[in-house]
C-alpha cells in the first residue's frame, strides 16, 4: 500500500509545484523528459518480463489476451469513456483539470499492475516509476488547467487502493509460480507503455489487459495435463 501512497503525494506535490512554477518549463523539456522516462519503464518492464520460467506459456497468454482485448476493444472504449466525461465538464476548469488528471493517472495499466505486484510480491517498482511518471505529467497539467490536477490524487488513491486489496485477498491462493508468471505477463505490459513513452509504437496496453486472465487458466489447464507448451 506504500507505493499507492507515495504515487498519490507525488501527483499533489508535483502539482503544486506545476500550479506555481510549472508555466516556466519549456514544453520541449516537458516532452523530452517523459520520453526519458520511457526508456526507465521499457527497462522495469523488460527485468519483470524475464521473471517467467515458461516464455511459450506468456507468449500464449500475451497473445490470447491481446487478441480478446482487441476484439472487446478495451482501449478504444477507455479513450472513449475519457472524452466522453471530459467534454461532459468542459468549461469547468477545476472540473476539467480533476477529471483529465483522474483519467490519465488511472485508465492505464501500471495503475493496475503495479499495486496487484505490490500486494502479490511486496515489490513497488511499477508503482514508483509511475509516481515520478505522475509527477512528471502533473506538474504539465496543474500549470495549465490549475488546482483541480491535484484533486485527482483522491481517485487514483481509490482505484489503486481496490487493486491492491483485491490481490492482497487472493494472495492466499496463488503459488509462488503464478505470481511470478503474473509479473513477467506485467512486465510485457509495461515494455509496451515504455515503447509507447519514447513514442516508438503504440501497442495500446489495454487491449493487452486480459492477458492476466488467461496465464492461471493456462497454468491450471498445464498442470492437469491438458496443454503442453
Amino acid at each position: 500500500m506504500l507505493g499507492t501512497v507515495i504515487n498519490t503525494l507525488s501527483i499533489v506535490f508535483m502539482g503544486l509545484f506545476g500550479y506555481f512554477a510549472g508555466r516556466k518549463l519549456n514544453e520541449d523539456l516537458r516532452e523530452y523528459l517523459m520520453r526519458v522516462m520511457g526508456i526507465v519503464v521499457f527497462v522495469v518492464g523488460l527485468r519483470m518480463a524475464f521473471e517467467t520460467s515458461n516464455f511459450a506459456l506468456m507468449t500464449l497468454s500475451i497473445i490470447s489476451g491481446s487478441f480478446s482485448g482487441h476484439v472487446l476493444g478495451i482501449e478504444n472504449r477507455l479513450e472513449g469513456f475519457g472524452k466522453k466525461i471530459e467534454r461532459r465538464f468542459e468549461g469547468s476548469k477545476f472540473a476539467e483539470g480533476f477529471i483529465s488528471g483522474t483519467l490519465l493517472f488511472c485508465v492505464g495499466s501500471m495503475a493496475i499492475i503495479g499495486p496487484i505486484q505490490e500486494a502479490l510480491t511486496g515489490d513497488m517498482t511499477v508503482l514508483l516509476t509511475k509516481s515520478v511518471l505522475d509527477g512528471i505529467a502533473s506538474v504539465v497539467l496543474s500549470s495549465t488547467l490549475g488546482i483541480g490536477v491535484l484533486f485527482s490524487a483522491i481517485p487514483v488513491l481509490v482505484y489503486q487502493s481496490f487493486f491492491y486489496f483485491g490481490a492482497t485477498a487472493v494472495k492466499g491462493y496463488a503459488t509462488a509460480g503464478m505470481i511470478s508468471e503474473i509479473t513477467a505477463i506485467g512486465g510485457v505490459l509495461i515494455v509496451a507503455i515504455g515503447l509507447d513513452l519514447m513514442e516508438v509504437v503504440d501497442l495500446k496496453p489495454g487491449n493487452m489487459l486480459p492477458s492476466f486472465v488467461f496465464i492461471p487458466v493456462y497454468m491450471k489447464l498445464l498442470s492437469l495435463g491438458f496443454l503442453i507448451v
